[in-house]
């Protein structure tokens, strides 16, 4: 049986580029623009509030982990009344200590262990729109388990960390997700496969993309009317099923060219394509250039001469 999840997150491709202590004290509040890099944050101990740009109000407590697909602008801060200061995460990144927000001394009220990471993917932000924008999982051991040995691997040169980091960070992009209650989650992959009608269709389209598909046929494996699955999938979803078939069927066409192990007829019979050329019309007017010429650009920006 496909899982649809575990192949978008593989298909991602994350790796760990940061991962720091940070604490608060006394008044303080800090403010983050959005820079569209997955961040993640579990709470060690103490509690704090966090404003996501677009969403409501969160209160942290211990043992809450929080994580950011793709970073929007938000606000950390205590529990007093503040103007938050505009942070730098590149700043915060370079300091080799923990970072400490509000009074410098004593026990602090909160301490976190986060972090920010990026996808390897040419696709990341067409997959890192079918994951939720926001993942609030309430006393998660098991997730704060997993950022600590992050943090703990990310932090130390120990052999095989380029193996074992990126394992880790993947781990942790399942556990969040299958955490969080689908039925509650923006329109997104998570969602579509919490519901019951829906799930096995995207599951059918994930383990045979080369099939002709219909929504006629789709619709009868979720077991509704083809306008009914129709609505129902571009309401839940947040795209048309074969928009949605589309997409995934580039991003692997994507993912197989990156890779330029198979010719290009090949790529194109493994994605749901007749011919080499049907499957360049549609990838040049889905990416905005020719196949051929897309893998050449990956290759050259790949190449370890290429600045």
């Amino acid at each position: 049986m496909s899982d649809p999840l575990s192949e978008v997150i593989a298909l991602l491709r994350p790796r760990t580029v940061f991962s720091k202590r940070i604490s608060g004290a006394g008044r303080w509040g800090v403010r983050y623009s959005a820079y569209g890099d997955p961040s993640f944050c579990t709470v060690l101990e103490g509690g704090c509030r966090l404003a996501v740009d677009g969403h409501p109000e969160i209160t942290l407590e211990a043992n809450d982990f929080v994580l950011l697909p793709a970073t929007p602008g938000f606000t950390m801060a205590g529990f007093e009344p503040v103007r938050p200061l505009h942070v730098d995460p590149e700043v915060t990144a370079a300091s080799p200590d923990e970072v400490r927000h509000g009074t410098p001394d004593g026990p602090p009220d909160v301490r976190l262990l986060g972090g920010y990471f990026v996808f390897d993917s040419p696709d990341a932000a067409l997959l890192g729109a079918l994951l939720p924008t926001v993942v609030h999982v309430r006393d998660a051991e098991r997730l704060s388990t997993l950022v600590r040995l992050v943090g703990e691997e990310s932090s130390e040169q120990r052999a095989g960390r380029d193996l074992v980091l990126p394992r880790l960070v993947e781990v942790l992009l399942v556990e969040a997700l299958r955490s969080t209650q689908a039925q509650h989650a923006h329109p997104g992959l998570l969602r579509g496969l919490g519901d019951t009608r829906l799930a096995p269709a995207i599951r059918q389209m994930h383990g045979h993309v080369a099939r002709s598909w219909t929504v006629a046929e789709l619709a009868r494996t979720a077991a509704l009317s083809r306008s009914a699955f129709f609505d129902r999938f571009t309401r839940t979803v947040g795209l048309p099923p074969m928009e949605y078939l589309l997409t995934w069927r580039i991003a692997l066409a994507k993912d197989l060219l990156q890779r330029d192990e198979l010719a290009l007829a090949e790529v194109a019979e493994q994605v749901g394509y007749s011919s080499a050329s049907a499957f360049s019309t549609a990838f040049k007017r889905y990416v905005g250039q020719p196949p051929s010429r897309y893998a050449r650009t990956v290759a050259t920006a790949s190449s370890p001469s290429s600045p």
